[in-house]
């Protein structure tokens, strides 16, 4: 009984506070993410409040705001623009790898890492967050700008990605054969392929299930749907979160606005969670040791991911002010960074992990500032 008193108060006290956090940022014109995560490193591990009976529902609340905020994300989107975007920013991706995971493994050869290591931080610097780009264009009302499609083609072409980079590195990591990576980089390439094809060819089948009067109803069946398809998604080695973002892609454009308004405070909640959650593992004092190392890391690869946004934007004819938002809303690295930090921890190399963590907060906290600031412009302008 004790328990659960104290589960809910814990929740309790952290709904309140990301509220009034969420009510600070409103009132001073930025995004509520950066406050939020510095909420979870304060009371986190090391920090100032124990959270013991809260954190079992925690993580796998985050891991539901993730996948909420990509399916959201997918619902701006149809199929065919999905389709014409990847095929028009395929040289952007090749762009974004170069740009960016050269830059990580160039600096971390230069602090003295081993190889292995430096391939891994190279990881933690390529991919973006999915999580915090998705919510970010939502708070400064870029959803429909010009640059957003960009934007996203990038994020889906990483998130892909990352199922032929993981198994790969886990194999340079522990030695393992190259033919076990090779099996693993098939597999999971064949199931990113296998749930694009259906997203392309679930449209009407996904339109008639969610086709009901009740909205507890399609609330429901979205969401089982959503589960459904992530859980499966990560477990044939892809990203869960490609998964719900190719549901929402699938949803049909008559029902997606309907969707948006059921899903909306559901995702808010969720998501707020996941943002707090971020820093909650992260001991505050292991990041001073490594501090100048993480800034030296986040400004080049902040200048890498700014030229990122501009060359994928500028395909899409984008004038300069929408080339600098797409380059600052890829700033942010998050929840993939951590998966690659965490297994290069495990197959010991312990000096990436803290390395990464100041790095990841780095960028998570200075990337929405940047992408509010870079461009002075009116929220929800279209240029």
């Amino acid at each position: 009984m004790h328990e659960v008193a104290a589960l809910l108060l814990e929740l309790g006290a952290v709904v309140l506070g990301v509220s009034l956090l969420g009510l600070a940022a409103h009132r001073i014109g930025i995004s509520p993410i950066p406050l939020m995560l510095l909420a979870g490193l304060a009371v986190g591990a090391g920090g100032f409040v124990d959270l013991g009976h809260a954190e079992p529902f925690i993580g796998p609340a985050a891991e539901i705001g993730v996948l909420l905020l990509l399916l959201m994300l997918g619902l701006e989107f149809t199929a065919q623009e999905l389709q014409q975007s990847l095929q028009r920013h395929g040289r952007s991706g090749l762009v974004d790898v170069g740009l960016n995971a050269t830059a990580g493994f160039l600096v971390a050869l230069l602090l003295g890492m081993p190889l292995p290591a430096c391939l891994a931080i190279a990881g933690v610097t390529w991919v973006s967050s999915s999580g915090i780009v998705a919510r970010l264009l939502d708070d400064l009302g870029r959803l429909g700008n010009r640059e957003t499609p960009a934007v996203l083609s990038l994020l889906v072409i990483e998130d892909i990605a990352m199922a032929i980079f993981l198994p790969v590195l886990i194999a340079v990591l522990t030695g393992a054969e190259w033919w076990q990576a090779l099996g693993a980089v098939a597999l999971a390439v064949g199931a990113v392929t296998a749930i694009l094809v259906a997203a392309r060819r679930a449209s009407d089948g996904l339109g008639r299930l969610l086709s009901h009067p009740s909205d507890e109803q399609v609330l429901l069946r979205l969401l089982g749907v959503t589960l459904l398809v992530a859980g499966l998604t990560q477990l044939l080695g892809a990203s869960a979160a490609v998964g719900a973002f190719l549901v929402g892609i699938a949803v049909p454009p008559s029902i997606a606005e309907r969707a948006r308004s059921i899903l909306g405070p559901l995702r808010d909640l969720f998501a707020a969670i996941f943002f707090f959650s971020f820093g909650l593992p992260i001991v505050p004092a292991d990041l001073l040791p490594v501090l100048p190392a993480a800034i030296l890391l986040a400004v080049v690869t902040s200048a890498t991911k700014l030229g990122t946004g501009w060359i994928a934007a500028r395909r899409d004819g984008v004038q300069r002010k929408g080339r600098l938002r797409a380059g600052a809303a890829l700033v942010a690295r998050g929840e993939f960074s951590i998966v690659i930090a965490a297994v290069a921890v495990a197959a010991g190399y312990p000096e990436v992990g803290a390395l990464a963590a100041c790095y990841v907060l780095l960028t998570a906290i200075g990337g929405p500032l940047l992408a509010r600031w870079i461009v002075r412009s009116p929220r929800r302008v279209i240029a």
